[in-house]
């Protein structure tokens, strides 16, 4: 047997918590006889006072009210909900006073005030999106517009702060495709987006055609130019990324400096790990350690690994290079930044600005973030080793991985 439906699936509302219920069913029925009592519209509208604003509600509450025939429900209904509704509250406004209106309810027919036309889309309105920082200092920026701009809807950039525009292709994507495209990039681990000013994105793809002007993809870009231009913004109009962040003082920097280490264990930080044949002095050099002849001390064994993991990072991350890792952790301070992680954020502005700094002496040690990367990455590349060796050497049958666990992408 076919089961009754509730009020409201029958009026196609999704039903309303109990309390939310209970509280509907209250306000009508001392709206209905308000309205029976002849009072005036400011005197109901302050009755609805801190009880509505809930779309889900609301439109309950629309529902409620178009069973009342009463003819100030109307002016009422308008007056609650016409001024600034949006689509859904507005949709069901129309429905209920046409409703009305065949009950023989008398509704104006300028009663509920015309939708005013959408203004017309200004320059640099067009939406931006820009990934993670990777490793290798790749990254993708999107800029999503109307075809008129670019010719399609998305232009889809790979930029490199070494190589400059690696990629820049136009698409035209339907509805039932974007779910697909963004399901790409999901599969190689870019997971995470962030919507930048439109500028900014601008500015990230001026800078990067700028490192080789001669590049395929700068001049695919560089025929669109002017109307990105125009569209999302001049590069100009970005500030720069040391002022998108808030400034740190010197007892906050210092403070910062000391957890970046903890960065490399954020998701995002992943990529950034040297990879195992990038490792694979300092490995040795540490198992010739672990299997010295000599007898040390667990204090002494330490300090050799620390001489091993310092020597890393001085050779993997030499001083002419530094600048570039400094850049590579400024825009992930303001990735994260826009993602709402602050606190990660900081740390690598904290570490970043440390990069800045001239060449650090002996005794202040190693960027704390670089040291943390080597020594992470060491650490996992030992025990993945291990493991191998001893899955080796338990099955004959079993042969050595040919690809490693640690990719730098």
């Amino acid at each position: 047997m076919r089961q009754k439906k509730t009020p409201s699936q029958a009026s196609g509302l999704p039903p309303l918590a109990a309390d939310a219920a209970a509280a509907l069913q209250d306000l009508a029925a001392q709206l209905a006889a308000a309205l029976k009592e002849g009072q005036d519209l400011e005197t109901l509208k302050e009755m609805t006072a801190g009880k509505i604003g809930d779309q889900s509600f609301d439109l309950h509450l629309i529902k409620a009210l178009s069973s009342l025939t009463h003819p100030a429900v109307p002016g009422l209904l308008v007056g609650l909900f016409g001024a600034g509704a949006d689509k859904p509250r507005r949709k069901a406004l129309k429905r209920t006073l046409h409703l009305l209106q065949t009950r023989g309810v008398p509704v104006a027919a300028d009663l509920l005030p015309r939708e005013e036309a959408a203004p017309l889309k200004a320059p640099g309105r067009g939406q931006a999106y820009i990934s993670q920082v990777l490793g290798n200092g790749e990254r993708y920026v999107i800029l999503e517009g109307p075809k008129e701009a670019l010719g399609g809807n998305f232009l889809v950039t790979r930029l490199s702060d070494q190589e400059g525009i690696q990629e820049c292709h136009v698409l035209s994507l339907k509805s039932r495709q974007r779910q697909e495209f963004w399901d790409h990039f999901r599969q190689q681990g870019l997971t995470e987006w962030a919507t930048p000013p439109a500028a900014y994105a601008v500015r990230l793809l001026e800078e990067a055609d700028g490192l080789q002007p001669g590049a395929e993809g700068g001049s695919r870009y560089r025929s669109l130019k002017p109307r990105i231009w125009q569209e999302w913004g001049r590069p100009e109009d970005a500030p720069d990324l040391a002022a998108l962040l808030p400034p740190l003082d010197t007892p906050e920097q210092s403070r910062l400096l000391d957890q970046a280490k903890n960065l490399v264990e954020h998701p995002l930080f992943h990529s950034w790990m040297p990879g195992l044949d990038e490792l694979a002095p300092w490995l040795n050099k540490i198992r010739e350690i672990q299997e010295s002849p000599l007898v040390l001390s667990e204090p002494q064994r330490q300090a050799r690994v620390d001489d091993v993991v310092a020597e890393a990072v001085r050779a993997l991350y030499p001083p002419e290079s530094r600048d570039l890792w400094r850049g590579r952790l400024l825009a992930m301070a303001y990735f994260l930044d826009l993602r709402g992680q602050e606190p990660e954020a900081r740390l690598a502005q904290a570490a970043a600005q440390d990069l800045a700094a001239p060449t650090r002496g002996p005794l202040a040690g190693e960027n704390p973030f670089l040291q943390g990367l080597v020594w992470q990455s060491l650490r996992l590349a030992w025990e993945f080793l291990e493991k191998t060796q001893k899955e080796a050497s338990s099955s004959p049958l079993l042969a050595p991985p040919t690809d490693s666990l640690l990719i730098r992408r």
